[in-house]
């Protein structure tokens, strides 16, 4: 399933399923969306607060749930992340999602939202910037503007050309694009809202964590064999995520050849995809076709209509 053509004229709900922000960050972040030309509207929670939260889990899911039912939403963008979509997930009635596909937009801690919504109800996700990223990094809005209004097409997602990728060897894989935080990966493991990597392309990205906090969710990956059915993996931004002291630590980069290059899987590293900037926007849940040695995912069907 899919959702409409986000185009100039579109209106974009506002809702906060984890984290809270500041009023005035939201402010920013819809002036910016407005500014490039869309309408908005807000859900009715999303200036709450309760401690990490952006206020209680029955009203952040009603929020949710609303706006895939108000006919005049168009598509669906999340403030930030934080915490908290995990605890929404009971209160969700996926029935109303499934009758009413739109285009849903986050990143981080709203990974769990963008995976279950595609496994559960088949819908395209999007793992992209939020209302209170930097939109006016020119590389990241017209990335998101690129993959939302589905143009050109075909649809090839890369980095810009000053910014390299990597790969362990040169390989063209198409599978379904799952993934997004890996902390949230890892924390839905063994739940029902586990991410389904059966012949996947799959995308990881993480910010402060240290090495060995990557070694051991990629561990548990490895353990419950995640990684193994994949096709590819692409590894995005892993943002403030080096050793604090070399003493006693592997590197980032030494984690994943031990953990990821053994598996011998076509792996893609750098894209630019996470927590800093240019932030690429990445259709969850769409048949791409990963080509490690150009650096490229190319999407292999509609993404919107």
């Amino acid at each position: 399933m899919i959702g409409k053509k986000l185009i100039p004229g579109s209106t974009l709900g506002i809702v906060a399923p984890a984290g809270p922000a500041s009023a005035e960050d939201i402010e920013k972040g819809i002036n910016s969306l407005k500014a490039m030309g869309f309408k908005i509207k807000k859900g009715k929670h999303i200036y709450d607060k309760n401690g990490y939260l952006a206020g209680e889990d029955e009203a952040r899911a009603q929020d949710l749930l609303d706006m895939f039912k108000d006919n005049e939403v168009d598509g669906i963008i999340c403030v930030r992340g934080g915490y908290g979509a995990m605890r929404i997930l009971p209160y969700l009635d996926f029935r109303i999602i499934k009758c009413n596909p739109k285009a849903f937009i986050g990143f981080s801690d709203i990974t769990v939202l963008l995976n279950y919504f595609n496994k559960c109800c088949g819908l395209i996700t999007f793992h992209g910037p939020m209302v209170n990223s930097n939109w006016y990094d020119k590389e990241t809005a017209a990335g998101f503007l690129k993959v939302v209004r589905e143009d050109p097409c075909p649809l090839i997602i890369s980095n810009p050309p000053s910014i390299p990728t990597g790969c362990n060897m040169a390989a063209c894989v198409e599978g379904r694009l799952v993934g997004g935080n890996l902390s949230l990966i890892s924390h839905t493991m063994g739940t029902p809202y586990e991410i389904d990597t059966k012949n996947s392309i799959l995308f990881m990205e993480e910010v402060g964590e240290e090495p060995y906090a990557i070694d051991r969710m990629l561990t548990q990956l490895l353990l419950s064999g995640k990684l193994q059915q994949c096709r590819g993996i692409i590894l995005g931004q892993f943002t403030d995520c080096n050793p604090k002291s070399s003493d006693n630590s592997l590197s980032l980069q030494q984690v994943f050849e031990d953990r990821l290059f053994s598996i011998k899987l076509p792996l893609l590293q750098n894209l630019m995809s996470g927590h800093s900037y240019p932030k690429l926007t990445l259709p969850i849940g769409s048949r791409v076709k990963l080509d490690t040695k150009k650096g490229t995912l190319e999407v292999l069907e509609p993404v919107v209509k």
